[in-house]
């Protein structure tokens, strides 16, 4: 997965968890785009000052989903759901019951996710 796609789903998930300072400035960088510059600047924080805070929130949120693991969970449940649609799609073309059966199994891993 994309290291900003990861950073921004990670951040949706535990970054409520995060200090309001570190929600402005981990927002400012990773889905606003600022530089570290900018962000030090109009901050009146140095940009190693930054960058540490940034690296630091980082930790913290793969840490909450290393003992959380709601990502992954968000992500397989995802896949189930798109593998549901495709099989679907397939069922109207073909009238096939073995894919209904098929959508159950998927059914019942969501639920078991869930």
């Amino acid at each position: 997965m994309e290291r900003i796609v990861k950073q921004a789903l990670l951040y949706d998930f535990y970054g409520e968890l995060l200090t309001d300072h570190q929600k402005q400035i981990y927002e400012d960088v990773v889905l606003n785009d600022y530089s570290l510059s900018e962000i030090a600047e109009d901050r009146g924080i140095s940009r190693q000052g930054v960058h540490d805070l940034v690296k630091r929130c980082n930790k913290i949120l793969e840490e909450y989903e290393e003992k959380l693991k709601l990502l992954e969970r968000f992500l397989q449940i995802k896949q189930f759901a798109g593998q549901i649609d495709s099989l679907i799609d397939q069922y109207k073309m073909e009238k096939d019951e073995k894919l209904l059966a098929k959508v159950g199994e998927l059914t019942m891993k969501i639920r078991r996710e869930l």
